[in-house]
């Protein structure tokens, strides 16, 4: 079985893959100073719940973009389930080109979607996945990464909308039941959820404009993250939310990649 680790900047997202489906997912908070006995006592936890034992895993894979985390993540896979990961970097076999200018710079999670929504959904592509960050990666048809954008995530614009106001108050994201808010909070979940739809429409509509040609036809939107169903209630841009897009990339990118050799010094029962 495959253990897939997404570590993003808010959580962490582990599941094991059978060959066939998913057998579980699990999501603790992003702590780069969580050491790997840690992971793991909570880990081992919810294996034995879900009918699972860590001899079950034969491989796995981490995809970070918090690039603290992957010590104590490495440590995790290799003393607890004794294998050596294959961690998400460009320089991977991805079956597409990455055409950017820096390859390197580009966040292992942004081209996990890639991979799996090209070979998934088919291509032209954009992706939009709703993390920290909100990112829009485009994808060519025949699976080339074209580069995306990047914008504040809507908790952290949230949260910064109530620091830096002391008179307004920290608020959860809704779908307003309508634009104009009559009370201090209604108008903030207004601005916050119409002005990320708003956001979402016009970022769309430019990027079609500039790369329907280059990407080589007309580009599908496709949603990841949490977030994601809650405005695609909201606009007609995206076309389908898929949760599994990340978990899925790192799964094809583990069968695309052969496993990497876990050396005498790294087994736990060796010292």
């Amino acid at each position: 079985m495959l253990l897939a680790v997404d570590a993003g900047n808010t959580n962490i997202v582990f599941a094991v893959h059978d060959g066939t489906e998913w057998r579980g997912r699990w999501r603790v908070r992003t702590d780069a100073e969580r050491t790997s006995d840690e992971y793991a006592v909570w880990l081992l936890a919810l294996f034995q719940h879900s009918g699972l034992k860590p001899a079950d895993v034969t491989r796995c894979a981490i995809g970070t973009v918090v690039p603290a985390a992957l010590y104590n993540l490495r440590r995790l896979s290799r003393e607890w389930f004794g294998c050596e990961p294959l961690v998400a970097r460009s320089a991977l076999d991805w079956g597409f080109e990455i055409r950017v200018d820096a390859p390197h710079e580009v966040g292992a999670d942004r081209l996990l979607n890639a991979l799996a929504a090209h070979q998934t959904y088919g291509g032209p592509l954009i992706v939009i996945d709703f993390g920290t960050a909100t990112t829009f990666d485009v994808v060519a048809a025949d699976g080339g990464y074209l580069g995306g954008v990047i914008a504040p995530g809507i908790n952290l614009s949230i949260e910064a909308l109530h620091r830096a106001a002391a008179r307004l108050p920290r608020i959860g994201i809704g779908r307003p039941q309508s634009v104009v808010g009559r009370n201090t909070v209604a108008a903030m979940q207004s601005g916050i959820y119409w002005g990320y739809v708003g956001m979402l429409e016009g970022i769309v509509a430019r990027i079609r404009a500039e790369q329907d040609g280059e990407a080589g036809g007309p580009l599908k939107v496709i949603a990841t993250g949490g977030l994601a169903p809650l405005f695609a209630e909201g606009t007609t841009v995206i076309e389908t939310t898929d949760p599994d897009i990340t978990l899925e990339g790192l799964r094809m990118l583990a069968s695309r990649n052969p496993a990497p050799t876990l050396s005498r010094m790294h087994r736990r029962d060796e010292g």
